[in-house]
């Protein structure tokens, strides 16, 4: 059973009418709502993981990629300065 129905067959028990009860009830399950949004956006789900391990695998190989070819430039530049002299 719901948390709506429940609060709304409580307030009847109470003797609050159907009206009163409904729109209460109505309101907390809106309130529980809005609350689950706000907690969901921040939640770090296991997809997430995953998604973020895959960027950085391909940020940590791109990175290497260009140190790689950074050094080979690196070093033919030092062989044409040294043929140069």
């Amino acid at each position: 059973m719901s948390i709506d129905a429940v609060v709304f067959r409580t307030f009847r028990k109470l003797g609050i009418d159907d009206a009163d009860a409904a729109l209460f009830a109505d309101e907390l399950n809106a309130a529980i709502d809005k609350r689950y949004e706000l907690h969901y956006k921040q939640l770090f789900t296991r997809g997430d993981g995953e998604s973020m391990k895959a960027e950085l695998v391909k940020a940590i190989s791109d990175s290497q990629r260009w140190t790689v070819t950074a050094m080979f430039a690196g070093l033919a530049a030092v062989a044409v300065i040294q043929k140069l002299l």
